[in-house]
């Protein structure tokens, strides 16, 4: 059959309409986001801390970056405007670890170990956002910056330079700004955040553990930096298996008669300036762990067995690296004096920490 010239006109003309509307409604893949220091999943802790400020907050949770662009947090909270008090956490230390004789030297008592209310729960808070990364030059050297925007209502942005370890198994988050914190830090790897290492594995990590600190009390800010934490000195227990525990013999600063032992502490003719410690993990399936601490003093000034006062809850997060290796902790203490007397927001114990080899 002959075509029509008019007819070859409309076929042709129809073919290009049909291409053109191919091209518009099949657009290729969009390009991927780099993930911060090429990891996914992270570790984060961030404080509002201010000297002469009683509405301080800290932050503990995860990140977790997409090559899409974006990112969830998912956050415990504790915040000075609305304290909660400490909570148990279902674990007593065994005798093979503890003790029941309150004339111990060489063990921590058998008490149930505390954590900061909200922690034996899942995470509060939940907030969506986008990323980006760029490359900023810091003192010559050229270094990846991840930059957040949060959807949550508001401006709520954060910035940190990501800085990687000798192996590329672990990068981490230097604090650069954020709308709302003022402190914090960050540890991320291609692990899952349902990977986490035993009590045992703590125990035996052949690295050195050092603490960098920023934490609030007493309306001032305080700082510390490179403090060790002697992991290797605590004590497995034989049946309660997520417990370690430490009786540190004596301390040179706390613990003193004038600092809440005027009978039995630092300085007294008792002189006893022994702190019980107790490390437990507060879940099977994520990274979740605790570290209480207080002075024996305190206790005895009470005639108490196990202190009920104020003393430290630290919640914390495993640092695990892309080959699952333990590498420390992120943590926040969230120790709200217990009493409502006098001015008890005055005497809150609330920080932002580091525990980890790779600073």
């Amino acid at each position: 059959m002959r075509i029509r010239p008019k007819a070859v006109g409309r076929v042709l003309a129809a073919a290009v309409l049909t291409a053109a509307v191919g091209v518009v409604a099949t657009p290729g893949p969009a390009a991927a986001v780099s993930l911060p220091g090429g990891h996914a999943n992270y570790v984060v802790t961030l404080g509002h801390l201010a000297n002469n400020f009683r509405a301080n907050w800290v932050r503990l949770g995860t990140y977790q970056f997409r090559t899409d662009g974006t990112v969830t947090a998912r956050m415990w909270v504790w915040s000075q405007t609305t304290p909660v008090a400490r909570v148990g956490t279902g674990a007593t230390p065994d005798g093979s670890c503890s003790t029941t004789a309150g004339s111990s030297t060489s063990k921590v008592r058998t008490c149930q170990i505390l954590t900061a209310g909200g922690f034996t729960s899942a995470a509060s808070e939940t907030r969506n956002g986008t990323f980006t990364t760029y490359t900023q030059n810091v003192g010559g050297v050229p270094t990846q910056v991840v930059s957040v925007s949060w959807q949550v209502g508001q401006a709520w942005t954060d910035e940190w330079y990501v800085r990687g370890d000798a192996n590329g198994l672990l990068s981490r988050l230097d604090f650069k700004y954020n709308t709302k914190a003022l402190y914090g830090y960050g540890y991320g790897s291609n692990a899952g955040l349902s990977e986490r290492r035993a009590m045992s594995s703590v125990l035996a990590f052949p690295g050195v553990l050092k603490q960098d600190l920023v934490s609030w009390s007493k309306d001032q800010v305080g700082q510390s930096h490179g403090q060790t934490f002697g992991h290797t000195a605590f004590r497995g227990c034989d049946v309660t298996t997520q417990c370690l525990t430490y009786l540190q013999p004596s301390s040179s600063g706390a613990c003193q008669a004038s600092g809440g032992c005027p009978t039995y502490g630092g300085g007294t003719s008792y002189n006893i300036t022994s702190i019980q410690y107790y490390l437990v993990k507060m879940s099977s399936y994520d990274r979740r762990d605790n570290l209480w601490h207080w002075c024996t003093c305190l206790a005895l000034e009470r005639n108490e067995f196990c202190y009920t006062g104020n003393s430290h809850v630290k919640p914390m997060l495993q640092i695990i690296d892309d080959l699952g290796a333990f590498r420390g902790w992120v943590g926040a203490e969230a120790s709200f004096y217990p009493s409502s007397s006098g001015d008890p927001r005055y005497s809150d114990m609330i920080s932002v920490f580091r525990l980890t080899d790779f600073r």
